[in-house]
């Protein structure tokens, strides 16, 4: 006769035959156990994995933060690709700003959240920035003047 655990926190052990608490020869199902198991069998999903919309609707639908970032993030390379660097690059910051944006707002957000929220949000939004300022400072005339970039050019070029 082999034992199962039990899992219902009552202190009760569900075996494969004998009497329950209540006397009775019949087996009641063990109750479902709400503690993770102590051997994991799977990868945790991400806290925000669960589809943006229901089943019902197709998957493009269901998944449309992450293809709106996708697709400001295309426009931003096909912009560059075109000749205009700093309009392509100041997209794509602002395209990851919005992530970050979408990541914090929306409970459920698709294949856009990878790994926590606050990770998510910090990454995407570190990334946004950065590729944003840098954009604004690219040459020729850059829109943002840095005192000490025209510094650390020199000394990086000579």
């Amino acid at each position: 006769m082999r034992a199962e655990h039990d899992t219902s926190g009552t202190g009760e052990t569900n075996g494969t035959g004998g009497a329950n608490a209540t006397g009775e020869g019949a087996e009641r199902p063990a109750a479902k156990s709400r503690r993770f198991p102590a051997v994991t069998q799977d990868t945790a999903r991400p806290e925000g994995a669960g589809r943006a919309i229901p089943g019902a609707v197709s998957t493009p639908a269901r998944q449309w933060p992450m293809l709106s970032v996708l697709a400001a993030t295309a426009a931003g390379l096909l912009s560059t690709a075109m000749g205009h660097p700093r309009v392509g690059c100041l997209v794509i910051g602002v395209a990851l700003i919005g992530a970050a944006v979408l990541r914090r707002v929306l409970p459920s957000v698709g294949m856009l959240a990878v790994r926590s929220r606050f990770t998510d949000m910090v990454t995407y939004g570190v990334l946004g920035v950065a590729i944003t300022l840098l954009a604004l400072v690219m040459e020729p005339k850059p829109l943002l003047h840095v005192p000490f970039m025209e510094t650390a050019v020199r000394f990086t070029v000579r």
